[in-house]
């Protein structure tokens, strides 16, 4: 892994109160920082370990609520899927709109100037699908565990299974919000039915694209028409730490798209988890500038039987 040293690393987080950035900065250790081109929205173990009992810091445990009650980091807050979703949809999985944002985060006493550290047991990929939603909302003081709850057990770090007390708040977020990092349904069609340059990449397993496995949600098996296949997986070390590859090993995975930085990526997968953390890779870690995740994925893209899908194998359901 290729790194560089810093005598002296400070942790600077950018908040938003009400409506205003300002500045929060928390010590960190003296360790080493990876050559990716930018980790402002990641935070290792161990950095961790040196700030997780400041004020203004949330750590906020992105798992199930069995999963949590079982252990979890000393502090940490718990969220999951279907708190950020909106269920008005025929089919699961889209990005909830501000409000019902706004109105958990209150709930769980979040403010303005928080920090939050975003954590789960899958290399990152839940974790990354709450820093994506919060991106396209314009909060950007995310930043993700790298390795999860198991970096965080091998530095043996504080747990326990116990609640957090909570006061409620205020919490807002930005007016604006940018969705620079969103693709949704009508404006997928029409990409897949131009000839505007783009690459489609299907974030899945191999058995999901060639459309040999179909996952619970998704009216049929298959995949876009017209995508590649670049397992989200193979951006970690999925049977190891369960942290990110370096720049270098991850530039020669995403090479093999031929695409420029500055060329239109869309990523999906099933239901836009999977292809958040592709998204975070290709736009934090390697400094693509052109990537959008189509929120709704295959869930949303199989419901609608009038929309063209390319399909390899026989389809077993599971």
């Amino acid at each position: 892994m290729t790194y560089r040293i810093s005598s002296v690393i400070i942790l600077s987080v950018f908040v938003f109160s009400c409506n205003k950035q300002r500045d929060k900065t928390f010590p960190k250790s003296e360790l080493e920082v990876s050559s990716y081109a930018s980790s402002d929205h990641l935070i290792e173990a161990e950095e961790l370990l040196k700030v997780y009992r400041q004020k203004h810091l949330k750590i906020i445990d992105f798992r199930k609520a069995t999963a949590y009650a079982e252990k979890h980091i000393d502090g940490a807050l718990n969220i999951w899927r279907t708190d950020i979703e909106d269920t008005s949809y025929p089919y699961k999985g889209m990005m909830a709109n501000k409000e019902k944002l706004e109105a958990l985060f209150r709930k769980l006493g979040i403010k303005n100037d928080d920090l939050l550290i975003v954590y789960d047991d899958k290399g990152s990929a839940d974790a990354s699908r709450l820093w994506w939603v919060l991106k396209n909302y314009n909060f950007e003081s995310v930043r993700i565990l790298n390795g999860g709850l198991k970096a965080w057990e091998t530095i043996e770090g504080a747990m326990n299974d116990k609640l957090v007390p909570i006061i409620s708040s205020e919490f807002i977020l930005p007016v604006m919000s940018s969705l620079d990092l969103l693709i949704e349904k009508d404006e997928m069609i029409e990409m897949v039915n131009s000839n505007r340059k783009k690459i489609i990449l299907d974030t899945r397993s191999q058995d999901e694209f060639t459309g040999k496995r179909q996952k619970n949600g998704a009216a049929r098996a298959g995949r876009i028409p017209n995508s590649v296949l670049i397992d989200w997986a193979e951006a970690i070390e999925y049977e190891g730490t369960q942290k990110f590859k370096t720049y270098n090993e991850l530039e020669k995975i995403y090479n093999r798209l031929g695409a420029s930085k500055n060329d239109l990526i869309i990523s999906y997968c099933h239901s836009g988890v999977r292809s958040a953390h592709t998204t975070f890779v290709l736009t934090e870690l390697l400094g693509y500038n052109n990537v959008k995740n189509y929120d709704g994925s295959w869930v949303e893209w199989s419901y609608f039987k009038n929309l063209p899908f390319e399909q390899d194998s026989i389809t077993k359901l599971n």
